[in-house]
This record gives C-alpha cells, structure tokens and sequence, in this order.
C-alpha cells in the first residue's frame, strides 16, 4: 500500500502516518518498531528524552528496509539547549540511531523562560540543515507566541510543529497558526491516549459515544476514526503501541472518508483542557534531564 505523503515547506515529503515510541521502554523499542516497519510504517518517531534511539535504530538495521525508504525523526531535549550543545545533541542522536542524516529534526519544547538559549538551538539545527546532516528542522510543543518570537529572531520556517492534538484538545489556535506560517501540525497523542485530564471531567476518547457511533457506521474502532479525522484535516499523526493488533488496527486507516458533518461533530469534543504539561511552565529546574552520549 503507498502510504500518503505530506510535502513540508522545504519540498521534501513525509509519510502522513509515523509510528511513535513514546513511552515505549527501551527494552520493548526494537520489537516494537520492528513490527511497526513490518505493517506498512515507514516514518519513526522518536527523540532523546525517550532514551530508546538505540533500540529505533537497530530495528531500523534488522529491518532490511533500504535506508533511504524510512523517513526518521527526532528531538533535543531542552537540557541540550545551546548552539554548541545542540550541534552535539545530533551527534548523540545520530549515533545512537546509527545513521550520518536525520530526516526531521526538532526541539522538544519551549524553553519560554530562557527564550534565548532556545533560539541559539534553533540557530543549530538551521546549520545542521545548511550542512546536509538533517533534511528537515522543526519544532514541538510550541504555542503561537513561541512561533511569533521564533521567526522574528531566525531565518527558516520550521517545517513541522508536533503538538498534542486529539478530538478532547484539538489547538485551533496553535493550528492556525502553523497554518498561516506553512508548519506541518504533527499530533502526539492523536487518540488522547497518553494524556491525562487534571479535572477528571472526562474519561477516554476511545469511550466517547460520539466517535464510537462514527465508528460503528464504518465498521471501524474509535482509533480508526480519530486518526482518520486528523488525516482527513491535513495532519500528520504518529500513534504508539507495543501490541502488535493495535500497530496493525492504527495503520488501517486509508479505506473510508468520514463526511464533513462527522469531522464536525468530532471538533465539536473539544475541551480545552490539555493533557501534558502547560508550555509555560516548562524549566530545566522542573524537566531537566542529562541525555547520555552515544
């Protein structure tokens, strides 16, 4: 099956459909990813924080999957925020993937406090792009104002803006805005299911009556749907699982269209409560983590 291709702002394209390893013990990666490549996924998601690059990699090897047929992609973790600590922050990251190129390379988030010492880490990875050592930048976690600061002070659009996005907390504004800048919105969590809701307000996506009425109408799961909603409104998703029913149920995604009342109703679940930790409070006090070298 030809899996569909986003082109981002630099005209190199991306699966619209990556397979995430957050979470994912290191321990559980490699079979993991394995299986995932062995479905149909050719995107990889990952990043440093993760501490599972080295077992993304030698799946990638064991795969015998050509190289060049798998798109991956990584983040810097903010504790490696700096010109001449990103800069190295890929040596690390390629080196524990085991590869010379990183398809998509981004920031993990916001470092809103010390604004600067993101900006010096963005200013890398737009060398790493001028080197031919990553073919793609981006970022993740960032809001609009991030995104406002960031352009005024560098000179590359990001590519990609991974954010959390499921039908409980849906962004408009933030996907908005990478609309208006050219960004390709990337979903984590894309089926709510690694968030948590603070105010117990709400339970799982996968239970809500409206996506599963949806869902029964096409003899799809919930999962199903909520992927397609976001395929469908020009995202890019990377669900995660260790099982391999659930990698192969996520990837089965391209043989039904939901109509526009439908993708209505699920815009309509939106809460506005955000799951992961709020962009503003983000500090290396509170999520400070020393990456291992390669």
């Amino acid at each position: 099956m030809t899996i569909p291709q986003l082109t981002l702002n630099n005209g190199i394209t991306m699966p619209q459909i990556g397979f995430g390893v957050y979470q994912t013990p290191p321990q559980e990666t490699t079979a993991a990813v394995e299986t995932a490549l062995s479905t149909g996924y050719r995107h990889i998601d990952t990043a440093a924080a993760y501490l599972n690059e080295r077992g993304v990699g030698d799946a990638i090897r064991n795969s015998g999957i050509p190289r060049s047929e798998i798109f991956i992609e990584t983040k810097v973790w903010i504790t490696d925020y700096g010109y001449d600590t990103t800069l190295h922050a890929f040596d690390k990251a390629a080196g524990k993937l085991g590869v010379d190129q990183i398809d998509l390379l981004i920031l993990h988030q916001a470092l809103p406090g010390e604004f600067g010492r993101t900006i010096d880490a963005y200013r890398a990875l737009e060398q790493l792009l001028a080197d031919g050592k990553v073919r793609a930048i981006g970022v993740s976690n960032f809001m609009r104002e991030h995104l406002t600061r960031l352009r005024s002070e560098t000179s590359i659009v990001p590519a990609v803006n991974q954010i959390e996005v499921h039908p409980y907390f849906r962004q408009t504004d933030v996907l908005t805005s990478d609309e208006e800048y050219g960004i390709v919105s990337q979903a984590w969590s894309p089926i709510g299911g690694i968030t948590f809701y603070r105010d117990g307000s709400h339970g799982s996506t996968l239970e809500d009556p409206v996506i599963n009425r949806i869902a029964e109408n096409y003899g799809k799961t919930p999962a199903q749907v909520m992927l397609r909603w976001h395929l469908q409104q020009g995202r890019q998703v990377i669900p995660k699982s260790v099982t391999p029913s659930r990698i192969a149920e996520n990837f089965d995604v391209f043989d039904f269209d939901l109509t526009t009342t439908e993708l209505g109703e699920i815009d309509a679940l939106d809460t506005g409560v955000r799951g992961g930790p709020e962009p503003e409070v983000v500090t290396l006090e509170k999520f400070g983590l020393d990456i291992p070298e390669a």
